[in-house]
């Protein structure tokens, strides 16, 4: 079991993931993360980048099936639990690679406080394979501060 950390609902306002329109204001979360989680089957996320945002909003909202459904196989975990009083500060991706058709690399940093105040940050380098044109999250590296 993998336990993550998770907070209240904010469906209704911008999506929490944060991605913004060219003119920098935040985008709903039904036009961004929203339509692939409330509608898995039928829309799936359209490249890595946009399968790690949704990811990262299914933490936020504690989509468990949603984020076990895009683990890939070979990698998922049997099941998921969300520890209670998390609060998601949000999210920064700071870069994408497409290394191929069906391989892409995202780069982010995802902020969280904890019941007890203290801030955590997850800086991750994640994998992503496509396959039947649905994309998945393989794994990841995770990046240590320098010091």
């Amino acid at each position: 079991m993998v336990v993550f950390m998770s907070t209240n609902d904010p469906t209704n306002g911008p999506c929490p993931c944060g991605r913004t329109d060219r003119r920098d204001k935040p985008i709903g979360y039904a036009l961004c993360c929203g339509r692939y989680l409330d509608d898995f089957e039928n829309t799936p996320a359209p490249d890595a980048e946009s399968l790690m945002r949704s990811r990262y909003s299914a933490f936020v909202l504690e989509r468990g099936p949603y984020l076990l459904a895009t683990w890939h196989a070979s990698h998922r975990p049997a099941s998921i639990a969300f520890e209670p009083g998390i609060k998601w500060l949000g999210l920064d991706v700071r870069s994408r690679s497409v290394l191929d058709a069906d391989h892409a690399e995202v780069e982010f940093v995802a902020r969280s406080r904890g019941p007890a105040g203290a801030a955590t940050r997850l800086h991750e380098r994640s994998r992503f394979v496509r396959e039947d044109n649905r994309w998945y999250y393989l794994d990841g590296d995770l990046q240590l501060p320098l010091g």
